[in-house]
């Protein structure tokens, strides 16, 4: 039987907190031509599984992964449920840790101010000054950024801080996935540092890991030219080097 490589299967996007399919525009622009992309929102639940679980169900059977931050924990709960189905997957800027008691904490605040009229205050609160690497057009980016969020509503700040405080570790899952990976880090992310991604890259049996400079947390619309190529290049890795090709 000869390999079928998996051009033709869809591409998707999972974005991160407050963020839509804008968030990956240039690479939708970019990558569309060569196969189908979707762009999952991680909306409408408030736990990291049942996330998961509504993407395997709205999702075609195989397809290559893109999890940015919240998306990102997303994706690999996706993967711990069914390893099968994700032909290879990029992780940017995110974790499979547990939030920690503090970082838990934190955020009640600002669950509590969404809830009660100051949405405002705590996507700005929450777009915190790391998210974005300095450069000129830091503002526009932060204020585009801000305009999402206060799209997407106080209920999925909600839902999606309710998500990030009670996930699960998914280091496990990473162990065991043995699709090409690819871990995407901004130089400037404070957020997830270069530390916690080679952290990831450890844990992912089959993975490379690349610093995206003049970026930080945001990366996708801060250096746009560099993540598609990127991402161009993880596309094209066989899949049959790692376990991943199919019966003709």
């Amino acid at each position: 039987m000869q390999p079928v490589p998996d051009a033709i299967d869809p591409l998707v996007f999972i974005p991160g907190m407050m963020m839509d399919g804008r968030l990956f525009r240039h690479q939708n622009l970019a990558l569309n031509p060569e196969r189908a992309t979707i762009s999952f929102l991680p909306i409408g639940e408030d736990r990291i599984e049942a996330l998961a679980e509504r993407a395997l169900a709205q999702l075609p059977e195989r397809f290559a992964l893109v999890g940015h931050g919240l998306g990102g924990i997303v994706a690999m709960e996706v993967v711990r449920r069914a390893p099968a189905r994700v032909l290879r997957l990029c992780l940017m800027s995110t974790s499979p840790l547990p939030e920690s008691p503090t970082q838990a904490s934190e955020r009640e605040p600002l669950i509590i101010g969404a809830r009660t009229g100051r949405l405002l205050e705590a996507v700005k609160a929450n777009l915190c000054a790391d998210w974005m690497a300095p450069g000129a057009g830091r503002l526009t980016l932060s204020e585009e950024i801000l305009q999402i969020g206060l799209e997407l509503g106080a209920d999925v700040f909600v839902q999606q801080s309710r998500a990030l405080q009670r996930r699960a570790d998914l280091q496990s899952a990473l162990r065991r996935f043995k699709g090409p990976s690819l871990v995407l880090c901004g130089e400037h992310d404070q957020l997830f540092p270069l530390k916690r991604q080679k952290l990831l890259a450890d844990l992912l049996p089959h993975s490379q890991l690349q610093i995206i400079p003049h970026a930080a947390h945001m990366a996708p619309l801060e250096n746009p030219v560099l993540v598609t190529q990127a991402l161009a290049n993880w596309l094209s890795w066989p899949a049959e080097e790692t376990g991943l090709a199919r019966d003709a």
